[in-house]
């Protein structure tokens, strides 16, 4: 008896165990429902926040965020993927700080891991990163991480990059799950960037226009040349977020190109400076009539003579002014180091801007024509009135106190009366010179020491085998007189062929500045020095140059080898 009702009890229990069981295992199921309830809140969540997100730089971090958030990863990235489509161009960070970047060193450019996704876009997922085949490592200082789950963000049917996760916290790997979440998250990611960057680009375009409407009133207004082609300037750096923007113009029949007009970072180290055509980035603008662009100025060959004047900088493109054989000068833009290299959507805008300035120069040449013009037809009717009206007059007032000097009796009154006719005379002749000067044609043009100097400097290129920098700063034109100007050329010449023939130099830099009451020419070159076997004739002649007008002629080495030559004489 006693037996059977234990087994009994034993029975009864049963239902009970099945029931805890079952009630344990909903709640399990409702837990689970519970959690995927709310990873798809968070999901939903994440694709909103991103999807409202207008600025790129803004989209791309919050996408990075969201993702390391909705898979519980304790480091996630964002790799924009560059236009050749090999490397990464931008990377963005999750959950390493300032520091920890400083440390670890450079960006990934798309190697290893990375690089895995750039060349399979497909979800990758593993338990160990340092078990993939390429695989090859962290640099120093990097943190350590094992679980890595990557996906690729698709723009239509472009991948423009990828998500990158790292180290699952509780030490768990990424599921399939994860996977997925993650995967869903980059679709939106996409349409998210897409709006993004037709935002981007729409404002862009209104900058543009806006840009144009203001050049376009300055044009039609009259404005100076210089005032508009500085405005043009102005508004293509800003727009572009360039730190320097050059303009330069080509000196005729001299193979050189001359900087205009520079503005933003080292602007100063541009202004005035003078630079061979031929194997530079503006010249191959200027002679293909197509942009040009550089990844960085400071390893491009094709800036001759002058990375230093571009500290800081990277990316630059040179942009033609004029279209066929009407080329005017060259636009180059140049951005920080760290800086996005210059896509074809925003050089195309710049060539309709680079339109604007042609006609800004071909409007500001036809307008000195015109005032040219007005100005010559003007002196012509001053001469002729000087002629036919003042020289007859003060011609006959002298006839008729000539023959009135005959009936003067007093001898004093006589002797005024001549002397006020040899005044005339000389009033006259005076009068005569004026006319002749008025009538002359020639302006003078050309016979500038700017001109002249840029001359000098273009013809003596075939004798050192490349064409020297000149930089010129002051009013060269109107402050310095023309026997100065005469010695500066003669010096500028004598120093060139010396250079020429004795440094063995690769490059040369020449500067003329005037001073409030100095003018100095300044030739340095990276050559061997000066022999102390060589001739002093050379030498000897600049010096009693200087001496002849009170100045000075200074010889110095240069650091790292070469001679720098510094002319200095007085001007006022």
């Amino acid at each position: 008896m006693g037996t059977r009702g234990r087994s009994g009890e034993d029975r009864d229990k049963l239902p009970q165990l099945k029931l805890d069981e079952l009630l344990d295992e909903v709640q399990t199921r409702l837990e689970m429902a519970r959690g995927t309830r709310d990873r798809v809140h968070r999901l939903l969540e994440a694709v909103l926040s991103v999807g409202r997100e207008l600025d790129l730089e803004q989209a791309l971090r919050r996408i990075a965020e969201a993702a390391a958030v909705l898979v519980d990863a304790k480091y996630g990235a964002l790799g924009v993927i560059g236009p050749d489509g090999s490397k990464l161009s931008k990377f963005l960070t999750v959950g390493v700080t300032d520091d920890d970047i400083a440390a670890i060193g450079p960006f990934p450019s798309g190697h290893g891991i990375l690089g895995e996704l750039i060349d399979h876009p497909e979800p990758l997922r593993l338990s160990s990163i340092a078990d993939h085949s390429s695989s090859y490592g962290f640099p120093d200082n990097h943190p350590p991480m094992r679980t890595f789950l990557g996906v690729p963000i698709r723009v239509r049917d472009h991948v423009f990059g990828n998500l990158y996760l790292t180290e699952k916290r509780g030490g768990v790997e990424f599921d399939a799950e994860d996977e997925a979440v993650l995967s869903t998250l980059a679709v939106a990611a996409g349409v998210a960037i897409d709006n993004a960057r037709l935002y981007e680009e729409a404002t862009r375009r209104e900058r543009w226009v806006r840009a144009s409407g203001k050049i376009t009133s300055s044009l039609l207004s009259g404005r100076a040349r210089d005032e508009v082609i500085g405005l043009i300037a102005d508004q293509a750096k800003e727009i572009t977020g360039a730190a320097l923007a050059v303009v330069a113009v080509p000196v005729a029949d001299t193979g050189t190109m001359a900087v205009e007009l520079a503005i933003g970072d080292h602007a100063e180290a541009h202004r005035g400076l003078v630079l061979p055509i031929e194997g530079t980035l503006r010249g191959e603008a200027l002679s293909t009539g197509k942009p040009v662009t550089s990844d960085d100025v400071l390893k491009d060959p094709r800036i001759q003579h002058a990375p230093e004047r571009f500290p800081g900088l990277g990316p630059a493109v040179a942009v033609p002014i004029g279209t066929g054989d009407e080329m005017r000068g060259v636009v180059m833009l140049v951005r920080a180091a760290d800086g996005a290299e210059f896509q074809e959507e925003e050089i195309e805008p710049l060539l309709g801007f680079a339109g604007q300035a042609a006609v800004a120069m071909e409007l500001a040449d036809r307008r000195t024509d015109a005032e040219q013009i007005a100005i010559l037809e003007d002196r012509d009717r001053i001469a002729r009135d000087l002629h036919d009206l003042a020289i007859q007059r003060l011609f006959s007032t002298g006839m008729t106190l000539q023959s009135a000097e005959r009936i003067i009796r007093h001898p004093e009154a006589s002797e005024r009366v001549l002397r006020a006719v040899g005044d005339l005379d000389e009033t006259i002749k005076i009068i005569r010179t004026t006319i002749f000067g008025l009538r002359s044609r020639e302006t003078g043009s050309g016979q500038n020491l700017r001109a002249r100097a840029v001359r000098a400097v273009g013809e003596v290129v075939p004798v050192l085998g490349f064409a020297p920098s000149l930089r010129m700063e002051g009013l060269l034109d109107t402050q310095v007189p023309r026997e100065v100007a005469d010695h500066v050329i003669a010096v500028l010449w004598e120093a060139l062929t010396n250079t020429a023939r004795h440094a063995n130099a690769r490059h040369v830099e020449v500067a003329i500045e005037a001073g409030a009451s100095y003018l100095t020419l300044t030739v340095s070159d990276d050559g061997v020095g000066i022999p102390a076997d060589a001739p002093r004739s050379g030498l000897r002649n600049l010096t009693e140059r200087a001496q002849q007008l009170g100045g000075k002629l200074e010889l110095a080495d240069r650091p790292g080898g070469g001679t720098t030559l510094v002319w200095q004489v007085p001007t006022a």
